[in-house]
């Protein structure tokens, strides 16, 4: 496998048009990292790390609104690729639909939100977007 955050978005967005309740995705600490900041910020319901075998795997609940039976999570897109990897400074911090979503950022700090980067006046690997 070649990118494994786009392997793991590509679950999560195949859960969420079969309206699974539960996705299942093979570990690696920067997924649990991802994970983490998508719990924090309300985009799934809850997460729990299974150590099973070498890898581990990582059991997500996700979040759907008990009227509409819409997920939380509109759009999950990967921005930095193996091929081309796109990195920004704090003072160019990519706003995603106007402040709405937010952008994971990969920084020498952890992985971190991108608000929470131009906090601590970091930049970093810009992974994927969120709303």
């Amino acid at each position: 496998m070649t990118d494994p955050i786009a392997d793991y978005l590509t679950r999560l967005r195949n859960a969420i048009m079969a309206k699974h309740r539960v996705v299942e995705v093979p570990a690696s600490n920067l997924k649990k990292e991802i994970t983490k900041i998508l719990f924090e910020k309300g985009y799934i319901l809850n997460y729990k790390f299974v150590d099973d075998g070498p890898q581990g795997t990582i059991k997500i609940a996700l979040k759907y609104d008990a009227v509409n039976k819409v997920c939380a999570i509109k759009k999950l897109t990967r921005i930095s690729t193996p091929g081309l990897r796109k990195y920004t400074g704090y003072k160019d911090m990519p706003r995603v639909i106007n402040g709405l979503g937010i952008a994971i950022i990969s920084t020498s700090k952890g992985v971190m939100t991108n608000k929470e980067a131009a906090d601590l006046k970091v930049g970093g690997e810009v992974l994927c977007y969120v709303y």
